[in-house]
């Protein structure tokens, strides 16, 4: 705890997707510790499916201890990214972490997957990760510990993946051989490029919409766990911690945790995808 309140106070970082979910829980764990934190989000207003927006969001985060700033915008327009990046720096002075956290997911077999479906799918987690970590590169050069953190799992060629949704398993394999790339390129300025995947479901309102939800959300575990697992992967090195994929129940348990029960999920939480 004592080293991330030294590394976020006066760190800042932009995080797509930020408005609720796994994406709002990474950027509370930054806020709690003291850092700013700027959210891109295309949600202005409250859904009538899903809770929040990026505006609730920036309370939330300002609540917890940090400093936030709103941006709406959509993460596959390059404008718009490069506007939540430059709002940044205006607002804190620079970029130190790039969280790609914004992603869309259709499991439909391809010849019931429309190509509507599948465009989003590239735009938004492969288009959108590479927009975004691009316009951040100038500013985490600088930076004195800087991350790249995709949400995105371990590359993992059982048939048992590949054969489920293979448009929607390549669109995010695509956004870990982007962190795995950038790893190897920018090692020589000492940027981290990393995956964090969740072991478990994890219970957001994409899972409640699920059919079945109550039971799925009884079985997965709270959004905290990813948040506290990026906390701790952007509290490392960045020159000592780069070119990995995370699984957050392990991050934790290599930084000292010895009970996750209380992230919930019961004694039995369901097994996330991807994960044999």
């Amino acid at each position: 705890m004592t080293s991330q309140q030294q590394l976020f106070t006066d760190r800042t970082m932009v995080i797509s997707g930020g408005s609720r979910g796994i994406g709002l829980a990474i950027a509370r764990a930054v806020a709690q510790q003291g850092g700013n934190v700027v959210v891109l989000a295309k949600t202005a207003e409250p859904h009538p499916r899903l809770p929040g927006t990026v505006h609730t969001a920036v309370a939330e985060l300002e609540a917890a201890g940090g400093k936030a700033v709103a941006v709406v915008g959509d993460v596959r327009n390059e404008a718009d990214v490069r506007r939540a990046v430059e709002v940044g720096v205006d607002r804190f002075g620079g970029i130190d972490f790039c969280v790609n956290n914004a992603g869309a997911i259709a499991t439909a077999p391809t010849a019931e997957l429309t190509v509507k479906r599948f465009d989003l799918m590239q735009e938004i987690n492969i288009r959108g990760t590479f927009l975004l970590t691009q316009a951040c590169l100038p500013y985490l050069r600088q930076a004195p510990n800087p991350h790249v953190l995709n949400v995105s799992p371990p590359l993992n060629t059982s048939p048992r993946w590949l054969g489920a949704h293979p448009a929607y398993t390549q669109s995010k394999y695509g956004m870990t051989l982007l962190a795995l790339g950038w790893a190897a390129e920018f090692a020589a300025d000492g940027i981290a490029a990393n995956c964090l995947w969740p072991q478990t479901y994890i219970a957001t309102a994409a899972v409640a919409n699920l059919p079945g939800g109550d039971e799925l959300l009884r079985s997965a575990r709270d959004p905290r766990i990813m948040g506290d697992a990026a906390a701790e992967i952007l509290s490392r090195p960045a020159r000592d911690s780069t070119g990995n994929c995370y699984v957050d129940a392990r991050v934790l348990i290599e930084s000292g945790a010895t009970d996750l029960s209380g992230y919930g999920g019961g004694t039995q939480p369901i097994p996330d995808m991807f994960l044999d």
